[in-house]
């Protein structure tokens, strides 16, 4: 295989065949319509398959409950967007190509969620999918990271789930891998994204500041005197948890507000000062 055409067949859409072959997807109606090939381009990469083991593992990790809604970015033949709805959750696929939009809405149609699973066909950089709870892509790393920015502008606590790239040095939260019944594209990473915190604080009579990289945090707690490096600092969408001093703070972030507890008794808050 040439260089290019290998760099090339590195991902697109997580709905996808269950079959790795140039064949029609398992949930085609009929041979007479339309059936996606392996390797066919598309706007930005080309398609290639995901097994439905790594889509059910990708939806687990996720979390998924019946009262999430679901975008998936790249939806292919829409398998993924398909099998949350058998599960409960409102999901939306944005497809670009037309011909797949339309043979995902025969599947969902067969499969008797349309009430619950939709598609459209769209650029997904040129989409708003700001109110899902839980985003799924299966993107190379290069439009990932055009992606990361408005990831990171969604609601703390949205879920991303990614068929087998990464974000660069966006650390995942954690990572799954796939053996039964998979052989290619078998990985899927998560990230919930983090409440935007960096700045100072103030807590009692004592301020906090924060610097953040994505959900990793660093700073000091000082009361004017002193200066204590916290550690084991970071955040779990709008929770967050430190140390300093021995005692561990956990809290959730409202908006320009923290309240927590120390040591999972006392009580602490802190309001925002000046943001990063």
């Amino acid at each position: 295989m040439k260089p290019l055409l290998a760099a090339a067949l590195f991902a697109f859409v997580a709905g996808t065949p269950a079959a790795a072959q140039n064949t029609a997807p398992a949930n085609a109606p009929n041979s007479g319509e339309y059936a996606p090939l392996v390797g066919q381009q598309g706007k930005d990469v080309v398609w290639v398959p995901t097994s439905q083991k790594l889509v059910d593992r990708m939806l687990e990790l996720a979390e998924l409950k019946p009262s999430d809604r679901l975008v998936d970015l790249g939806s292919g033949d829409g398998r993924l967007v398909i099998t949350a709805a058998k599960r409960g959750a409102v999901a939306h696929g944005i497809e670009y190509n037309p011909e797949m939009v339309a043979m995902s809405k025969r599947a969902a149609q067969a499969e008797g969620v349309t009430e619950r699973a939709t598609f459209e066909q769209a650029d997904i950089f040129e989409s708003d999918f700001s109110d899902a709870s839980v985003v799924t892509l299966f993107l190379l790393p290069s439009l990932n990271l055009r992606l990361r920015p408005t990831l990171l502008d969604m609601k703390p606590g949205t879920r991303v789930v990614s068929n087998s790239f990464a974000m660069e040095n966006w650390e995942p939260d954690e990572t799954v891998e796939v053996t039964e019944d998979c052989t290619n594209y078998c990985h899927a990473y998560k990230w919930t994204i983090p409440a935007k915190v960096a700045g100072t604080w103030q807590v009692g009579n004592r301020k906090l500041e924060l610097k953040q990289t994505f959900q990793m945090l660093d700073g000091t707690l000082s009361d004017g005197n002193n200066a204590m490096r916290i550690n084991n600092a970071r955040l779990h969408g709008e929770n967050i948890t430190f140390s300093v001093e021995g005692n561990t703070y956990t809290g959730k972030v409202d908006n320009k507000q923290m309240r927590g507890t120390v040591n999972g008794k006392s009580e602490w808050s802190a309001n925002l000062l000046s943001m990063q």
